[in-house]
């Protein structure tokens, strides 16, 4: 049986990883990012970390045209699919007061709308991998963020979309998971990655979660029997109250 998965936001940080790891375990590849160069290169590393194919599709996954041809390269090439693994997302602190209702509009669609629409297209070719191996199933995981769980003063809508996503994935187990699908979102506190650059000045990188703590959770996920569901898990720094990011 040929394991497939499908990673979004797979060209640096967490999504690199998981990527990497994914090959090394004998998973063919569709890989997505925005930066169509940088793709290339990662497609060239994951098939010499032993990934049998690897394809790169690279776009923005605010486009919805982009969505249809992802799960449609997927398809064509594949024909089913083992893990679904929703990482991509944007985010940026700003209170609610103030905060610019395009960027609010470009944050949903990133991480909301097309999490909806790739687990929506995505589910023929899921069920189609649960069938070929009945005891493990296939996996769907989703990258969220404390944030979704517990309030953060600043990061209201980020918080919000993923708290959505959190929503999203237990719902899609309640669907699902009798058809062998199931589904678990991580939310963790700050990672050390360049989308948490911004925050380097208070909380330094040292005391931030490493991207394998992510990629190690994500390993153990995908070897769980198709009998097991775990819808959450968060992910606290050492040394805070385990209430904020």
């Amino acid at each position: 049986m040929t394991k497939s998965a499908l990673v979004t936001g797979a060209s640096r940080g967490i999504g690199l990883g998981v990527a990497k790891r994914l090959a090394q375990l004998g998973y063919s590849l569709t890989v997505t990012a925005r930066d169509a160069e940088r793709l290339a290169a990662v497609a060239a590393e994951l098939t010499a970390d032993g990934a049998p194919q690897v394809l790169a599709v690279a776009g923005d996954l605010s486009d919805p045209a982009h969505l249809e041809h992802l799960t449609t390269e997927h398809r064509t090439n594949f024909g089913s699919m083992t893990a679904l693994i929703l990482n991509a997302g944007v985010g940026t602190a700003g209170n609610i007061a103030d905060y610019p209702l395009r960027r609010f509009d470009k944050t949903f669609a990133v991480n909301v709308r097309a999490p909806f629409q790739l687990l929506q297209q995505s589910l023929p070719l899921l069920r189609a991998g649960a069938a070929e191996d009945p005891h493990r199933g296939a996996k769907v995981v989703s990258l969220a963020s404390i944030t979704g769980v517990f309030a953060e003063r600043g990061l209201a809508v980020y918080g919000a979309t993923k708290a959505a996503l959190i929503s999203l994935t237990q719902t899609l187990n309640a669907e699902e998971s009798g058809n062998g699908i199931s589904a678990t979102t991580i939310a963790p506190g700050y990672v050390d990655t360049d989308m948490s650059k911004w925050t380097q000045g208070t909380i330094p990188p040292t005391e931030m979660l490493e991207v394998n703590d992510i990629v190690e959770i994500v390993a153990a996920i995908l070897q769980l029997s198709s009998r097991a569901v775990v819808p959450n898990i968060v992910m606290t720094r050492a040394g805070t109250d385990g209430y904020g990011a």
